[in-house]
């Protein structure tokens, strides 16, 4: 895909936020079924930031353990927040 044909894919499924920018949900990425890593790529071009989910804070006798099994895992972002103006032509 192209730059050109990925800002048309972006715009199409992205929601506008209350900041002036737009969010991009991984979920409709990979629901379109195209290259993710492609988009996600040049989401990071564009200045967009990935978000993802706090980690869970756990309780108990295993919970460092948890927490640090999941610490050393890099997760996916959950969505992709785009600054006010990388979507314009």
């Amino acid at each position: 895909m192209d730059d050109a044909e990925i800002r048309t894919l972006v715009k199409r499924i992205a929601r506008r936020s209350s900041k002036g920018g737009a969010t991009v949900e991984r979920a409709t990425l990979l629901a379109e079924g195209s290259d993710v890593t492609e988009i996600e790529a040049w989401l990071g071009r564009v200045g967009a930031t990935p978000e993802t989910a706090a980690p869970a804070k756990g309780a108990g006798l295993y919970a460092d353990r948890v927490t640090e099994r999941e610490a050393s895992r890099t997760p996916a972002p959950l969505r992709w927040v785009l600054p006010p103006g990388a979507l314009d032509d």
